[in-house]
């Protein structure tokens, strides 16, 4: 087990270097970089703005003049001071080879040195650290809500296997499954937060502006208020492949000949079902925690918490993407492929912990 830990965390470096490195290249190609960014403000402002070190676009630093015109690669950059222009590249690190750049990004992640944002005046790190409780509870609440549902369900869809509740439960889930879910929070937000018909559900923040002032069980009920919509949303995708695997899990495990045994000595099908087949049958759904974490924790960090306003992860790096704000951008993209790549590593190995017989030095990867 040691040598698969050894290569699986050995191709993690390529795997990594390959994700940033795709990125990085797009990301030369995409219009309205930072200096664009600034520069439009400039522009649309009347040239009035002041261009600072470090943080933001107008923190500190001094007044450029709007001078004759010139040929610029920038758009929207004529009339602008070449000296300027310059000084926006220097500050942004783009007066050197995009090679340059790449590889003192890359020295800078593995000392998990992520610069400081273009746009706000806060490090990176501290950014994310910032945003990150927001979107760890809603993998959290996804995870447990989804288990909640689909272990109940797959088991009573193993035990009724093949009948009419079999059938148009699995009809629901196929349902649920495709149906995307930010589609559904759409219609949520339509139905019950001051869309076309009820106003029960606020539409925006994982709190209400006065929650600092209320009483804790006010918090709680307040906290849970606004998470209704975006949690129901998130649920209905993600509860599909937890139920038909502790369906399967359960069906395989009551054709075993221990459970014929366990039935010829007398015992009862509860007793049976919760007393054998449960533990055996449960190890595998267990071991698929962390997984189910992450993948909860991917899926609701874009687009849910952009419908709904909720000041993650998500939203922060989709705000960042339309600021061209790249530190932040580049930082989400290494902490998420790192995060997956070794969920991926703890959940094989939890595999093996619960099931002995699943031998990962003996199969090719």
């Amino acid at each position: 087990m040691g040598a698969y830990i050894l290569r699986r965390i050995l191709l993690m470096i390529p795997t990594l270097f390959g994700i940033m490195a795709i990125s990085f290249a797009v990301i030369q190609f995409a219009p309205g970089g930072p200096v664009e960014q600034v520069i439009a403000r400039l522009t649309n402002q009347g040239g009035n703005d002041r261009l600072g070190g470090g943080g933001g676009g107008d923190t500190g630093g001094s007044n450029f003049d709007v001078a004759g015109d010139i040929g610029s690669k920038y758009r929207g950059a004529q009339g602008l001071d070449p000296e300027f222009i310059a000084k926006l590249e220097k500050q942004f690190g783009f007066d050197k080879p995009p090679l340059e750049r790449f590889g003192m990004m890359l020295w800078n992640y593995i000392r998990f040195d992520f610069g400081d944002s273009y746009f706000r005046d806060i490090s990176v790190l501290d950014l994310i650290l910032e945003k990150m409780p927001v979107s760890i509870s809603i993998g959290l609440w996804i995870t447990l809500l989804s288990y909640l549902i689909s272990i109940p369900l797959g088991i009573r869809k193993a035990i009724k296997d093949g009948s009419a509740f079999d059938v148009w439960t699995s009809g629901v889930v196929i349902v649920g499954y495709a149906i995307p879910g930010f589609l559904f929070a759409i219609l949520l937000m339509v139905l019950f937060a001051g869309g076309s018909f009820y106003d029960w559900f606020p539409l925006r923040g994982i709190t209400s502006d006065n929650w600092d002032q209320l009483s804790w069980p006010a918090r709680i009920v307040d906290y849970f208020w606004h998470m209704a919509l975006p949690l129901t949303a998130l649920v209905l995708s993600a509860f599909a492949t937890t139920t038909l695997l502790t369906k399967n899990s359960f069906l395989e495990e009551i054709r075993k000949q221990y459970v014929v045994t366990a039935r010829a000595k007398g015992l009862s099908e509860r007793q049976v079902l919760y007393g054998h087949v449960f533990r055996n049958a449960m190890l595998i759904v267990i071991a698929g925690f962390p997984g189910a974490f992450i993948s909860a924790f991917f899926t609701g960090s874009l687009l849910i918490e952009n419908i709904f306003s909720l000041d993650g992860l998500g939203l922060l790096g989709f705000n960042s993407v339309l600021q061209r704000d790249y530190p932040v951008v580049f930082a989400n993209l290494y902490i998420f492929s790192l995060l997956g790549l070794f969920v991926g590593l703890l959940s094989d190995l939890m595999y093996t912990w619960v099931d002995p017989r699943i031998d990962f030095e003996r199969r090719d990867i």
